[in-house]
C-alpha cells in the first residue's frame, strides 16, 4: 500500500478521498488555488501545496504543476478525484512517465473512453446496443444539421469529450438546430478544449442508469450494481439512488455483464461508471443502450457505497497499489435502499442560476459513523466559507440509507429539513419537493419527471404570510428580552399599569408588502393580527427552536436573523422575511428603471443585440458564462436597446449593469 498520495483535486471529493486515506494510515498532500487557500480541503490532508490562480486553467488543470508538488513532497500515487482532470489521458501518462501511480484507469483507456463518438463506435463492434445517432468525425455544422434532420426530431447534442451536463442541448425543431449547436461548442471548448459533438435521438421517457464496475490489474472484473440517476435538472442529476426502481435480476444482470464487457474491451482498471440510457416500453417492459463509460469516481459513488457496505476509494487504492479485488462477484450482495441529493447554490425558481455568497449558517442533520451511518453528509466547506464563481456550484452530498426505498425518502425528507443553509440560496427546498413529488414518490422515474411535477415543484411558500411574519416577531420579543435589564424601566414589550398597547410590524414577503400588529392585554398576553389573520400569540424558546401558537396552527421555527432578513427554518419547510423599518428606507428608491444588471459574477461570451435594437419581452439579449455554464439573459420587458455597457470576454461582478433598455 502507498504510503503518501497527493489528491489533485478540491472540495467534497478531495475530503472524501483523505478520510479513506487516513482510516489507512496512507499519508496525504492537497493541492489549492488562491481562492482555496483556507478550503477545508487543505485542511484535511496532511501538507498542501499551492499551484496557482483561482481559476481552474490557472490550478487545477496545470498537470505539470500537479505532478511537480507529488515529487517534491515525495508522494508517490495521484488520486484525481472527479472533474478537472479525472479523465485526461495526457495527464494518466505524464503521471506514469514521471514514476508516479495515477489511481485510475491507464491512459488507453481513457482514451478508448474518453471521446463519446469513438467509444461508442468501439462498443457498436463489441455488440453492445447504442441509441440512433451520428457519432463520425466530420463536424460541418451542415452535415450535422441533415444527420438531425435523418434522425428525427428531438435530438440532443453532446460534446464528445463532455460530462456533466456541459456541452449539452435538446433540440425539439430543426430550425433550433443551428443556435443550439453553436452554444453547445462554446461551452465544450470551455470546459473540454474540444468542440467535437455527437448527435443522437432523443428518447421519450428516458431513465438513466449506469453501472458501477471494478477492474483490477490481474483481469478479474466485478460490478457493484446499479444507481438510477434520472432526475435531472439542465441535464445534471439532481437525485441519485440505488437500487434502481423496478430493476428485475435478469435485467441487472444483463446490464452488469454488458457492462464489465464494455470494462474489459479496455483493459480497463480500477472505478468506472458505465451509463446506459433505459427506454421504458408502454407494457411496462424496459431496454437499455449504451450512452457512455466516465472512467473515474462518479459523484454519487456514495450510494452504492451504503448498499454494499464497502469504500470505493479504498478499493481504488488497493487496487492501484497492484492488489486484487477485494471480492469476487458472487459475494457481492444489495442490503436496503440508499438515496443521495445534490445541495447546490442556485435559484431553482430562476432556472437553477448559480449563486455565490458566504455561508453564514451551515448546519447539518446528525450523521453516524462514516461506514455505516443512515445519514452521511460530504462536503468540503464549512460555517463562514464563500462559495465563489470559480467552480461548481454544488455546496454537498446527503446521502441517506433505508431498508426499505419508504424508509429511505422518509429519512431523506428529515435529513433535508434538518439543513438549514443562510447566506445564499440553495436548492434544499427544491429538493424536499421533489422528494415529496407524486412521481418520486411512486417511483415513477424518467428525465422528464421535473418538467412533468412543476407545478408542485417551483414557486412554492410551505410556511405561509401568517406563521412567518409570527415567527419573525417572537424572534424580535425573544432578542429583545435577551437584551433587558433588571429593572422594570429596561423592559421592550410595552407594558404599562393600565390599558393596552399596539406595536405595528411592516415585511416584505416574496416582494409584496404585509402589515402586522402585535396587542399586548394589560396582564401580558398577546394578539396578533397579520392581514386579515387575527388570534392569540403564544410562543416559547425550546430546546429544537420556537415553539409558536397563532391562528390555530402550531409549529417549531427555527430563525436566523440576517440584517433586515429573518430566514425561518420549520418541519414544513423554510422561508425568509424581510423586516422594513420605514424610517432608515425613507427616500430610497429601489427600481432598476432601464437597466439590465449581471445576476452573478461571470464573463460576456456574446450580445446577440446592439444600440438601437428593437427587443420584445423574454428575448434574449446575451451569453454569460459562469460556474462553468452559459447563462442566457433575456429582455425583461418590451423596449429599444440605449446602449451596451461590456464588450464579449469582459469579466463582470454580480449586479453591474450590462445594458440600458428604454422601456
Amino acid at each position: 500500500m502507498f504510503k503518501k498520495i497527493l489528491i489533485a483535486n478540491r472540495g467534497e471529493i478531495a475530503c472524501r478521498v483523505a478520510a479513506t486515506a487516513r482510516r489507512m494510515a496512507v499519508k496525504t498532500v492537497a493541492v489549492y488555488s488562491d481562492a482555496d487557500a483556507s478550503a477545508k480541503h487543505v485542511g484535511c490532508c496532511d501538507e498542501a501545496v499551492h499551484i496557482g490562480g483561482s481559476a481552474p486553467k490557472d490550478s487545477y488543470l496545470r498537470w505539470e504543476k500537479i505532478i511537480e508538488a507529488a515529487q517534491a513532497t515525495g508522494a508517490e500515487a495521484i488520486h484525481p478525484g472527479y472533474g478537472f482532470l479525472s479523465e485526461n489521458e495526457e495527464f494518466a501518462q505524464a503521471c506514469a512517465n514521471a514514476g508516479l501511480v495515477f489511481i485510475g484507469p491507464p491512459a488507453s483507456a481513457i482514451k478508448a473512453m474518453g471521446l463519446k463518438a469513438e467509444s461508442k463506435q468501439l462498443m457498436e463492434k463489441a455488440g453492445v446496443p447504442l441509441v440512433p445517432g451520428y457519432h463520425g468525425a466530420d463536424q460541418d455544422p451542415a452535415l450535422l444539421q441533415r444527420e438531425a434532420d435523418r434522425i428525427g426530431y428531438p435530438v440532443l447534442i453532446k460534446a464528445s469529450a463532455g460530462g456533466g451536463g456541459k456541452g449539452m442541448r435538446a433540440v425539439e425543431k430543426s430550425e433550433d438546430f443551428a443556435a443550439a449547436l453553436a452554444s453547445c461548442q462554446r461551452e465544450a471548448i470551455n470546459s473540454f478544449g474540444n468542440d467535437t459533438v455527437l448527435v443522437e435521438k432523443y428518447a421519450q421517457r428516458p431513465r438513466h442508469i449506469e453501472i458501477q464496475v471494478f477492474g483490477d490489474m490481474h483481469g478479474n472484473y466485478v460490478y457493484l450494481f446499479e444507481r438510477d440517476c434520472s432526475v435531472q435538472r439542465r441535464h445534471q442529476k439532481v437525485l441519485e439512488e440505488a437500487p434502481a426502481p423496478g430493476m428485475t435480476p435478469e435485467m441487472r444482470a444483463q446490464m452488469g455483464e454488458a457492462a464489465v464487457a464494455a470494462a474489459r474491451a479496455v483493459n480497463y482498471v480500477g472505478a468506472g461508471t458505465v451509463e446506459f440510457i433505459v427506454e421504458q416500453r408502454a407494457e411496462g417492459s424496459m431496454n437499455f443502450f449504451f450512452m457512455e463509460m466516465n472512467t473515474r469516481l462518479q459523484v454519487e459513488h456514495p450510494v452504492t457505497e451504503a448498499i454494499t457496505g464497502l469504500d470505493l476509494v479504498e478499493w481504488q487504492l488497493r487496487v492501484a497499489s497492484g492488489e486484487p479485488l477485494p471480492l469476487p462477484q458472487d459475494q457481492l450482495k444489495i442490503n436496503g435502499h440508499a438515496i443521495e441529493a445534490r445541495i447546490c447554490a442556485e435559484n431553482p425558481d430562476n432556472n437553477f442560476l448559480p449563486t455565490t455568497g458566504t455561508l453564514q449558517v451551515y448546519d447539518k442533520p446528525a450523521c453516524t459513523a462514516f461506514e455505516r451511518g443512515t445519514v452521511r453528509i460530504d462536503d468540503g466547506v464549512r460555517q463562514g466559507d464563500t462559495i465563489s464563481p470559480f467552480y461548481d456550484s454544488m455546496v454537498a452530498k446527503l446521502i441517506v440509507h433505508g431498508q426499505t426505498r419508504e424508509e429511505a425518502l422518509a429519512r431523506m425528507d428529515e435529513a433535508l429539513a434538518q439543513t438549514r443553509i443562510v447566506g445564499l440560496s440553495t436548492n434544499v427546498q427544491f429538493l424536499r419537493y421533489v422528494v415529496r413529488s407524486p412521481s418520486f414518490a411512486e417511483a415513477n422515474l424518467d428525465t422528464a419527471l421535473i418538467p412533468r411535477e412543476e407545478a408542485g415543484l417551483f414557486k412554492q411558500e410551505p410556511v405561509g404570510l401568517p406563521m412567518a411574519a409570527a415567527s419573525a416577531i417572537a424572534r424580535t420579543l425573544l432578542d429583545e428580552k435577551a437584551g433587558e435589564g433588571s429593572d422594570p424601566f429596561s423592559r421592550r414589550d410595552g407594558w404599562q399599569t393600565h390599558g393596552v398597547t399596539q406595536r405595528p410590524f411592516e415585511f416584505d414577503f416574496h416582494s409584496e408588502p404585509a402589515k402586522a400588529v402585535l396587542t399586548c392585554q394589560h396582564d401580558g398576553a398577546l394578539q396578533l393580527t397579520v392581514g386579515d389573520v387575527s388570534g392569540p400569540l403564544v410562543f416559547s424558546q425550546g430546546a429544537q427552536g420556537i415553539d409558536i401558537q397563532f391562528a390555530g396552527q402550531r409549529l417549531t421555527a427555527t430563525v436566523y436573523t440576517q440584517g433586515e432578513v429573518d430566514h425561518v427554518f420549520t418541519a414544513r419547510g423554510a422561508t425568509r422575511i424581510t423586516a422594513i423599518d420605514l424610517l432608515a428606507h425613507a427616500g430610497e428608491s429601489h427600481t432598476e428603471g432601464g437597466r439590465l444588471t449581471a445576476p452573478m459574477p461571470g464573463k460576456i461570451l456574446s450580445f446577440s443585440v446592439k444600440a438601437g435594437d428593437t427587443v420584445k419581452k423574454g428575448q434574449p439579449l446575451a451569453v454569460m458564462e459562469a460556474m462553468k455554464m452559459e447563462h442566457t439573459i433575456a429582455a425583461p420587458a418590451d423596449g429599444v436597446v440605449e446602449e451596451l455597457m461590456y464588450a464579449p470576454g469582459d469579466q463582470v461582478t454580480e449586479g453591474s449593469e450590462l445594458l440600458k433598455i428604454t422601456v
